[in-house]
């Protein structure tokens, strides 16, 4: 692949055949340096001993914590994030403080904050405006750390509101008008093909404005070459137009994790 972009693990699809705590030294022994995680625990807002465990465990392996998300509910489930939800603001707000916590001790700098599903019986200009003044409050607490809130489209869900680039950056917009300079999109390239998405104009037209870029190979969202996606051409695409950040390995291997690298050689 001609480029020379660094990578990231996401440890919560791969090495999932270890338990959370060895995944970030799974990660420095396949050769890795930086690891990215969904939300690791089960609730927003965890006790310190459960954070303390998790940030020994990034500290023990070597490795930074180079993104990480906002608590999110289920994932995978029925949730696909609570940025929008009314009903779980204080329970996002909460997850704020902790989520800046752990960057102060990790270095973490990404975060991503998933929309939510359309909620049956609540109106949509209402989820709209909380995510917006929940993105806000978040962006205004990682600016604390030189974090970055990540606005994803995804796949999968047929009530999740944003679908393609332009959804995500349109968001983006909205939270930079309302002051929020720090939010940009998060880039993955596997949900935005299964979108049916242009992805190769979105790389080629706003690489630069890009948060974060995570891949996985379409069909199936295993490790690049087991599929259809140019991935090696659209990261060398987004890195003549100017991303200069990390790519996220946030794959599901068809093989063990440490044997599913192959293709980086």
């Amino acid at each position: 692949m001609s480029h020379t972009l660094g990578y990231t693990v996401n440890c919560s699809l791969l090495f999932t055949e270890l338990p959370l705590h060895d995944r970030p030294r799974a990660a420095r022994e396949a050769g890795f340096d930086a690891v990215e995680f969904w939300w690791p625990f089960e609730s927003p807002t965890p006790p310190k001993d459960e954070i303390d465990a998790f940030v020994s465990a990034l500290d023990r392996a070597g490795v930074r914590l180079s993104g990480l998300n906002f608590f999110a509910g289920q994932l995978p489930g029925p949730d696909r994030g609570v940025l929008s939800h009314p009903s779980r603001s204080a329970e996002f707000r909460a997850n704020i403080d902790v989520v800046v916590r752990i960057a102060e001790r990790t270095g973490a700098t990404g975060f991503n904050a998933l929309y939510g599903l359309r909620q049956p019986g609540v109106d949509p200009g209402e989820q709209d405006r909380t995510a917006l003044e929940n993105t806000v409050a978040a962006a205004e607490a990682v600016a604390a750390v030189g974090g970055t809130v990540l606005i994803e489209p995804i796949s999968g869900a047929e009530s999740y509101p944003l679908t393609t680039a332009a959804d995500g950056l349109a968001f983006v917009a909205r939270a930079r008008e309302a002051g929020a300079d720090n939010v940009a999109l998060l880039a993955d390239l596997y949900h935005l093909a299964v979108n049916g998405d242009d992805f190769a104009a979105a790389v080629r037209d706003h690489a630069a404005e890009f948060g974060h870029i995570q891949i996985a190979d379409t069909p199936g969202r295993g490790e690049p070459g087991t599929g259809r996606l140019p991935i090696g051409e659209l990261l060398t695409a987004a890195q003549t137009g100017g991303y200069r950040g990390l790519v996220g390995l946030e794959y599901k291997p068809t093989v063990p994790s440490a044997q599913s690298f192959g293709w980086l050689n």
